[in-house]
């Protein structure tokens, strides 16, 4: 049977040389939730990647004394050492300076002019460089951009216009009918009553007074302007206008686009009105989550509070940092990143209620039965509890995953994990270790926790894949796949246990 679907994508990042752990944030999820679908046994396609044109990028250039290409291939290598170090498992990277990518935007672009979509006319109005965007009056805030609080600068010139105007009613009604398009719900109310029911005004897609972009085959004094470009690339990169379009034909519509809420206007309704202009289908679904904060305020190093994630990787390990990123914000919302938090959950989850109990788990089962697993038929009604919540625990994640609430999949599984510490203290193994007629129930009881522990391990694969690895090793398993978890019966009566490793290292507590 062909394999189920699933493409993610995350946004294509500006090439910033000051990549911090809100950049991070959006990527880890998205990397958890493409590893948890091909877990699932789906056939996945994770896409992330760079937006490598623009003003901005020519002008830093210049100042660097260096050529834009050149400019950015040094910071386009920082990023991908970043998600490597941060095991970010994308099947795709795409750069806006693919040739592949240039050539079918500019195939897009002539589609868009030949059927009417593009015209020519005159832009005025007030632009952010910074951003990259275009703000009316009414939209600025104390007369500055709204997005990032700089100044903006009115501007002049002949430009390109796409018909943005003309899809209006099309996409409001689309969104009406398909109301899982934008989440949370709360990003779709603020594009409806925000921006699309005042009116969209037609958009500008061209710019002459800069040239580090991809030039309009027709009009090569034009470049064209970064909606075109970057928004294009989620179809560009699955050969979209491209000489073998198979990827396209596998995988679109996407299934999920995972952009921050600041650029959530971009995609769900000038992305949507270019699809529809293409005669293309509508991704299913833009999930707008919320900021990563550090005490209230955005990180950046003006402010100085940024810092190098892979410093925080270094110190204290990158399934330690991946785990608070995912646990710590609930999806959709603003969360604050707090290096004192970032502590407290390696100690209390990962040390305590994980570490310690994979630890103590296997020793004991080293100690009284020489590593050998026994028979987990004599089962009594303490029991059931525990084997009840494991058995459920798949079911639930899967819920959980589908509604986009990475967190509360992650405190499900270590909501189980806390039931086996309670079960360690409710049945005493040292002490039935001390009657000599309750072998059989002790090897049950440590049978019980190893399966748990494995089940949850299996789940724990799509949030910190390295740790569940070392934890297969030392449970010398290799029933690893979400088929092996449908039953209570994985680890293998008979077969030795590896050797107990701490997992995570208590830290002692920050000032």
């Amino acid at each position: 049977m062909e394999k189920k679907k699933y493409y993610i994508t995350t946004p294509i990042y500006y090439p910033s040389a000051n990549f911090h752990i809100g950049h991070c944030y959006t990527t880890i999820v998205a990397d958890a939730l493409a590893r948890y679908k091909r877990l699932d046994g789906y056939d996945v396609f994770f896409q992330t990647g760079t937006d490598e044109h623009g003003q901005k990028i020519e002008n830093k250039a210049k100042e660097a004394g260096v050529t834009p290409k050149e400019y950015v291939d040094k910071i386009v290598y920082n990023a991908k050492d970043l998600w490597k170090s941060l095991g970010i498992s994308y099947d795709y990277f795409i750069r806006t300076t693919d040739e592949n990518h240039e050539k079918a935007v500019q195939k897009i672009f002539n589609k868009l002019y030949e059927q009417g979509d593009i015209y020519m006319g005159e832009y005025k109005g007030l632009y952010c460089t910074p951003c990259e965007s275009f703000w009316t009056e009414s939209q600025l805030v104390d007369g500055k951009c709204p997005d990032c609080g700089r100044e903006v600068k009115e501007v002049s010139e002949e430009a390109y216009f796409f018909r943005l105007s003309k899809y209006q009613d099309r996409l409001v009604e689309y969104i009406d009918s398909h109301p899982e398009l934008i989440l949370p719900e709360t990003r779709k109310n603020e594009m409806i009553n925000n921006f699309i029911k005042p009116g969209l005004e037609d958009l500008c897609v061209s710019r002459t007074s800069f040239t580090w972009g991809i030039p309009v085959t027709f009009n090569p004094k034009h470049v064209i302007y970064v909606w075109i470009d970057a928004l294009t690339n989620y179809i560009t990169s699955l050969g979209y206008m491209g000489e073998d379009d198979t990827l396209f034909k596998k995988y679109w519509p996407a299934d999920l686009h995972l952009v921050g809420k600041e650029i959530v206007r971009f995609h769900t309704i000038i992305w949507p009105a270019m699809l529809m202009a293409l005669d293309l289908p509508l991704p299913k679904k833009v999930f707008g989550h919320g900021w990563l904060v550090i005490n209230g305020g955005k990180i950046s190093k003006s402010l100085g509070n940024y810092k190098d994630p892979r410093e925080y990787i270094k110190e204290y390990g990158v399934d330690a940092l991946r785990y608070y990123a995912l646990r710590e914000v609930p999806f959709g919302s603003d969360g604050v990143f707090s290096e004192e938090n970032l502590v407290t959950r390696i100690n209390t989850d990962l040390a305590n209620n994980l570490g310690n109990l994979v630890n103590r788990t296997i020793s004991m089962n080293n100690k009284y039965f020489d590593g050998i697993i026994q028979s987990g038929e004599f089962r009594e009604e303490i029991d059931k509890d525990l084997v009840d919540s494991v058995k459920s625990l798949k079911a639930e994640v899967e819920e959980k995953m589908e509604e986009l609430k990475v967190s509360d999949a992650v405190t499900l599984i270590m909501d189980v994990l806390k039931k086996c510490n309670k079960y360690i203290d409710d049945t005493a193994p040292w002490a039935i270790a001390k009657e000599e007629d309750k072998k059989e129930r002790l090897g049950t009881v440590l049978y019980n926790l190893l399966e748990s522990i494995r089940v949850c391990a299996v789940l724990l694969q799509a949030f910190i894949p390295t740790t569940a690895e070392k934890i297969f090793a030392q449970l010398n398993t290799k029933e690893t796949n979400f088929d092996s978890i449908e039953n209570f019966n994985g680890i293998k009566v008979g077969d030795k246990l590896g050797i107990p490793e701490i997992l995570f290292q208590r830290i002692e507590e920050k000032k």
